[in-house]
């Protein structure tokens, strides 16, 4: 009998506490609601992760906002070397594989926009840039200056037409002359020219440049990077150095827009504790068992001291 009460004290106090850290870690989730006896609330209902779940959710959500997604940290990460390494490999793998690329630009265009939104950039492109020329002629007073380089043309054409008439030099070289008779008549081309750039050089200058971006559109994407490396590599060192701006400039605001925590926080909040205890189960899984276990372990050694005594 006294073998048999070495053996069952260290024994029972394994079992005993094996089975209260498996309770202890089930009651952090469980019982999932409020529980009732003659409506009074039972203590411990609900489990301590359901209780406190809106408080666990805003600490994870400030922990992971101020400790792992913090502007130092994403900006040490996302300008890292190997960051850069991968966005450069990123660009020559694009280039390498464009210049063996035959289908045209606008099939190219298509693999990542529907055909309206390709026809809506194509409007968009023609009109916003009819319109800005239209305006630059209309305000530039080219009918001023197109006057008067043909006019003065012209009159340079009369002189040496009419140098040998004695007629011409009795005016003296007829300079007075020829510009009285080209003066109104400049005013009345420029005029004409004004009223031609302001009533149809948008209609004409829209219609060169859809006519240009339909070639181009049909143009192949591997001429768009033939014989063109070094300005292929200024374009990349140029998206390099976007890169790096956005994330020095931006970052910072770009994360206090979207409110990481607040982001985290919402999530959690979202799912339901069924959720919450097998994302958790999943993540800590050995952790939790190695608790329970450790829970015997201490048992069976208290249950050894306690024979001592």
């Amino acid at each position: 009998m006294i073998e048999l009460a070495y053996i069952a004290r260290p024994l029972i106090g394994a079992i005993i506490g094996y089975i209260t850290n498996d309770i202890a870690i089930r009651m952090l989730f469980r019982p999932r609601t409020a529980k009732y006896i003659f409506g009074v609330k039972l203590p411990f209902t609900p489990g301590l992760i359901p209780k406190e779940k809106s408080r666990i959710a805003a600490s994870i959500g400030n922990a992971i906002s101020k400790n792992l997604m913090n502007s130092e940290v994403l900006e040490k990460t996302l300008l890292s070397e190997e960051m850069i390494a991968k966005i450069k490999a990123g660009i020559e793998g694009f280039v390498s594989t464009q210049k063996r690329n035959d289908e045209s630009v606008g099939t190219f265009l298509r693999h990542y926009l529907s055909d309206r939104e390709v026809d809506n950039i194509v409007e968009n492109i023609t009109s916003n840039l009819s319109t800005q020329i239209h305006s630059a002629l209309s305000s530039a007073q080219l009918g001023s200056k197109i006057a008067g380089i043909v006019v003065d043309h012209v009159i340079e054409k009369v002189k040496a037409g009419m140098s040998g008439l004695k007629v011409f030099g009795m005016f003296g070289g007829g300079d007075s002359l020829v510009k009285t008779i080209a003066s109104p008549l400049e005013s009345l081309l420029a005029k004409n020219i004004d009223e031609m750039l302001s009533n149809h050089s948008k209609e004409i200058v829209g219609t060169l440049i859809d006519d240009q971006i339909s070639h181009f559109m049909t143009v192949p994407m591997r001429s768009l990077f033939d014989g063109k490396e070094r300005q292929i590599a200024q374009v990349g060192q140029t998206i390099i150095s976007l890169y790096r701006a956005l994330i020095t400039e931006q970052l910072p605001k770009i994360l206090d827009t979207i409110n990481i925590s607040k982001i985290v926080e919402s999530r959690i909040n979202e799912m339901d504790v069924k959720e919450s205890e097998k994302l958790i189960l999943e993540v800590m899984n050995k952790e939790l068992k190695a608790i329970v276990w450790l829970g015997a372990l201490l048992g069976f050694l208290m249950g050894c001291v306690n024979l001592l005594f």
